[in-house]
């Protein structure tokens, strides 16, 4: 595994979470909102943070500790050894969680939110997941296992299973544990495939899993504060349009007024 070499880059690393740390304290502000709305109220729990932020730091940790690189090293050796095959199951199953929420929505089978406040969830934690993840990846240049290119840190189809996993469990977990359950097992099957594929390192499928589910997490946190600011939009039309190509996806935000 190679680095380039990059200027104050933990500098950097530690201005991207300070931001998205900082985020989550927005629920300050919930005693200056109308909680009587129509959605579930989340409240922010400093527990919450234990697995994701934990995740995050062993990745961040394993991009200059040798312990860790040398672990990164004999998991792609094993993975080279006894994997002949790829099977690029990771590349569709990373939206699982997501799809599955809006389906069984579609389907009449009531989360704790509607449908508006569920697309104001997706579309906040998608944005928070997907600025993040490109942001590390141009700041970090660590080669992918197989060489292929110096973008491996973090995983983004981890990061976006993780995300869609978070998602499902807030919305569906009530109605059953074991929505949840297959939600964080799909997205913890992306992440092996991520290994097994040979694309990334262990460190970049755990900074991943845990930027996906705080991304999700810190969308939860600030509903109440997004809907505040959307409800003086009544006269405008905003839309959502999701974006597909060879090498990204993303989402297309359109505001008419």
């Amino acid at each position: 595994m190679t680095f380039k070499p990059l200027p104050d880059k933990f500098l950097k690393l530690f201005a991207i979470f300070s931001i998205l740390f900082v985020s989550t304290f927005a629920q300050n502000l919930k005693d200056t909102l109308d909680l009587n709305l129509d959605f579930k109220y989340t409240p922010f729990k400093y527990k919450s943070l234990i697995l994701p932020v934990s995740l995050i730091t062993y990745g961040v940790l394993g991009i200059e500790s040798d312990g860790l690189k040398f672990y990164n090293r004999e998991i792609r050796e094993e993975v080279k050894e006894h994997v002949d095959e790829k099977i690029t199951i990771d590349d569709f199953s990373q939206y699982t969680g997501s799809v599955a929420v809006f389906a069984l929505n579609s389907l009449g089978i009531k989360g704790n939110n509607s449908t508006k406040n569920k697309l104001l969830v997706f579309t906040n934690s998608y944005v928070l997941m997907g600025a993040t993840v490109l942001s590390m990846k141009n700041l970090i240049n660590i080669e992918r296992p197989d060489g292929s290119s110096n973008n491996s840190f973090p995983s983004g189809h981890t990061a976006t299973a993780f995300m869609g996993a978070e998602f499902l469990w807030q919305e569906y977990h009530e109605n059953s544990i074991w929505l949840g359950v297959f939600g964080y097992t799909v997205a913890a099957t992306t992440g092996i495939y991520r290994m097994l594929n040979n694309r990334h390192w262990v460190t970049d499928v755990a900074t991943g899993a845990g930027i996906g589910l705080l991304s999700t997490k810190i969308a939860y946190w600030t509903l109440p504060i997004i809907k505040q600011k959307l409800s003086g939009m009544n006269d405008k039309t905003i839309s959502f349009c999701p974006v597909f190509s060879k090498k990204q996806t993303g989402i297309s935000l359109s505001i008419s007024f």
